[in-house]
């Protein structure tokens, strides 16, 4: 629960993405934090309606983000913007290059056209100039944009995010309860390590290290950054209080949903032929065949940990571990 105080002087937020996994959970967090106005910017009103909190401090702005006038209505009159946008997978109409560093644009402009300033930006961990993925490099580019602004923003780079509304979660319950492919195993992509030494040995795959964080935290965190002047201009990574390998994390999620097969087989896949499947199926048309895109592979076979010692000092609080804060909606998933 946010303290009351938490956005004292802050009148009206504006989140966009605000039916998404992140944005309704931050509306949540603002309402909790003492905001007397959030706007949110969505697409689909009945979807709006069916996720987002019924307040009456909520005001839906009706729009696409590439829409000049619904961008102008969310910010005309905010004291800060909240961007959310961000997908995992392209999809026609929607690529990483346009819902990134585009979108972001988008809501940057919107703040000079309007006079709002405060801007609190979701991103990712391990997003840098040089990074082996799109996901990553266009999440970098959409950051350069707003330390090339006069905006007074914050940077927010999350690990795996979780929570039983959102896909991750949903994706894992479903491969242990064979609802999805591939149905007979529980999957994750390694990096391979050669054999070492004499006599020479099979290749073994290595799993990267994950440290999810609970939606609510980085909600959380999105109202502390609000609430302290301090973050302006502050980059922070976040990420939960423990760190998982994926065989861990899969187990732990196999052991606790409901209805799971207990004893289904938790199988590394190099990330190699994960990208090749990706990428052979993009340019045949069978994206939508496989439950991962060209940039998961990569972004799942490096570690997506960080310190949390700057979130601690600035923000006053550490994310909570993961199997603790999956133990308080296991059921629900």
């Amino acid at each position: 629960m946010v303290a009351s105080s938490a956005l004292a002087g802050l009148k009206c937020v504006a989140v966009t993405g605000a039916s998404g996994f992140v944005g309704r959970h931050t509306i949540t967090a603002l309402l909790e934090g003492g905001a007397t106005e959030v706007r949110a910017l969505g697409r689909d009103a009945a979807k709006c309606a069916h996720v987002l909190p019924q307040d009456d401090r909520v005001r839906t702005v009706l729009g696409d983000v590439f829409e000049e006038d619904a961008i102008d209505e969310l910010l005309d009159g905010a004291d800060a913007v909240v961007h959310t946008i961000g997908i995992r997978r392209e999809a026609p109409g929607a690529t990483f290059e346009r819902m990134h560093p585009g979108a972001t644009r988008e809501v940057i402009e919107g703040c000079e056209r309007t006079g709002m300033s405060r801007f609190i930006h979701i991103s990712a961990l391990g997003t840098r100039a040089n990074a082996p993925t799109q996901y990553w490099r266009t999440k970098y580019m959409a950051e350069q944009m707003l330390h090339a602004s006069a905006l007074h923003w914050t940077i927010l780079r999350p690990s795996i995010i979780h929570g039983p509304d959102g896909e991750f979660m949903q994706m894992c319950r479903d491969w242990a309860i064979g609802r999805a492919a591939p149905w007979v195993v529980i999957p994750y992509f390694a990096q391979v390590e050669p054999p070492r030494g004499f006599p020479p040995s099979l290749p073994r795959c290595v799993s990267a290290l994950v440290q999810p964080i609970a939606v609510d935290d980085v909600a959380r965190a999105v109202v502390a950054c609000l609430g302290n002047n301090e973050t302006v201009e502050e980059v922070y990574a976040l990420g939960g209080s423990e760190r998982l390998t994926w065989p861990e994390l899969l187990r732990h999620v196999r052991d606790h949903v409901p209805m799971a097969d207990r004893k289904k087989r938790i199988v590394p896949m190099p990330v190699g032929a994960g990208l090749a499947m990706a990428t052979v199926a993009k340019h045949v048309g069978l994206s939508s065949a496989l439950p991962f895109g060209e940039s998961e592979p990569g972004m799942a076979g490096e570690d997506s940990t960080c310190e949390l010692d700057k979130v601690r000092a600035h923000l006053g609080f550490v994310p909570g571990p993961f199997r603790t804060a999956m133990a308080q909606y296991a059921n629900r998933l």
